[in-house]
């Protein structure tokens, strides 16, 4: 399947609604550092990364979809000792990682993450109200209204942690 974290993704791939994965006519991605001006950086990524796919008209929606995963990433997904602001080092190796996917139709967006809690925690699109106050519900609300829909997975095999996707349409 080639590279770009293929086999970590594939748990990704089997939640989606079926697509052939042979098919990706794009796929990128990033690490991301344990900063929240990773959070500008992330945006930068997509910018261009969608300039290049010819989607500059979907950059607003993805954006602010990718700034809000990432966002919950940095802030609940990482250990302590490496959150920003908590003083800690970091990693040296990104815990957070980008990867957007294109096909004919549709764009993933999906951001992987050391933590394997469920984001937003009881957070569903039913609850929406109650949750609208909390910061990581207000978050996962903002992708849910933005993207077609949305989910997570845990990793699959020796990795650990989870990947927290968002579904956009593509209406050529």
């Amino acid at each position: 399947m080639g590279t770009n974290g293929s086999t970590m993704l594939e748990p990704l791939r089997q939640g989606l609604p079926p697509v052939d994965p042979t098919a990706v006519s794009g796929s990128a991605s990033c690490a991301l550092p344990a900063r929240f001006e990773a959070v500008r950086g992330a945006r930068s990524f997509t910018r261009s990364t969608l300039s290049q796919w010819g989607l500059d008209g979907r950059f607003d929606d993805v954006a602010l979809v990718v700034s809000e995963l990432v966002t919950n990433a940095l802030r609940h997904a990482l250990p302590d000792d490496t959150r920003p602001g908590a003083g800690g080092t970091g990693e040296p190796e990104a815990s957070v990682r980008l990867h957007l996917m294109r096909w004919s139709t549709r764009l993933v967006c999906a951001v992987r993450d050391p933590s394997e809690d469920r984001p937003g925690g009881s957070f569903t699109p039913e609850r929406t109200q109650e949750n609208c106050d909390l910061e990581s519900g207000r978050g996962l609300f903002l992708v849910d209204a933005y993207s077609d829909s949305w989910g997570w997975h845990p990793l699959a095999g020796r990795l650990t942690g989870k990947v927290v996707w968002a579904l956009f349409m593509l209406h050529e």
